[in-house]
C-alpha cells in the first residue's frame, strides 16, 4: 500500500504545478523551460509507475460491498470516459460541448472504478484521480484555460466515439489479463 500511497502523491504533486501558475513560472524561471518539462515527465511517469506497481501488490482491505449495479452502470461510464479522452486529442466537435474533455474523461473513470469496487487500495487509486480531474475542472475554468474550438464537420465526431468504442472493446477484454478481476459485463 505504501507504494501506492507515495506513487498517488507523486503523481498529483506534480500534477498540481501547473494548476499553481506562480509556482510554475519560478520553476521554469530556475530551471529552464526544458529542465522542468523533463523534470515534471520523470516525476509523474515515476508516479504512475509506482502508482500501477502499488495497486497490483496492495492487500484487499474489503472497506464496502459495491452495489449489484455498480459493474454495470461503470461500463457505459467508461465508454464514454474513453470517447471523452479521444475526443481531448482528436479535432471535432465534442470538446465544443465538453470543456476539458480529458479531465471529464477521469471524472467518469474514477466514478465508474469507484461504484464498481470497494477495497481501500481502489478508494486510494480512483479517489485520488477523482479528486484531482474535479480540482483541475474548476482551476482550469477559473484560470480559463482551453478555447472552444471552431466547428468540425461530423464525421469527426464519429471517428471519436468510434475510437473511444474500439478502445473500449479492447480494455474489456484485456482486463481480466492487465488488472485482475474478471468482467460481469450485464
Amino acid at each position: 500500500m505504501t507504494l501506492l500511497i507515495v506513487g498517488i502523491v507523486a503523481f498529483f504533486a506534480i500534477h498540481l504545478v501547473p494548476s499553481l501558475p506562480p509556482l510554475r513560472s519560478t520553476a521554469v524561471q530556475r530551471l529552464g523551460e526544458n529542465t522542468y518539462k523533463m523534470i515534471y515527465t520523470a516525476v509523474a511517469a515515476a508516479g504512475l509507475i509506482l502508482i500501477i506497481w502499488g495497486k497490483a501488490t496492495a492487500d484487499y482491505i474489503h472497506l464496502w460491498t459495491p452495489p449489484d449495479w455498480g459493474q454495470t452502470i461503470a461500463f457505459p461510464l467508461v465508454l464514454a470516459a474513453l470517447i471523452l479522452l479521444a475526443a481531448s486529442h482528436m479535432p471535432g466537435n465534442i470538446t465544443r460541448l465538453v470543456r476539458h474533455p480529458m479531465l471529464w474523461g477521469v471524472t467518469l473513470w474514477a466514478l465508474a472504478h469507484l461504484l464498481a469496487n470497494g477495497d481501500l487500495a481502489s478508494l486510494l487509486l480512483f479517489g485520488s484521480f477523482l479528486l484531482y480531474s474535479l480540482f483541475d475542472i474548476v482551476s482550469a475554468t477559473v484560470r480559463k484555460t482551453g478555447k472552444i474550438p471552431e466547428p468540425h464537420p461530423v464525421f469527426r465526431d464519429l471517428i471519436t466515439v468510434a475510437a473511444g468504442a474500439v478502445v473500449f472493446a479492447v480494455l474489456v477484454f484485456l482486463h481480466p489479463y492487465l488488472f485482475g478481476p474478471q468482467l460481469n459485463y450485464f
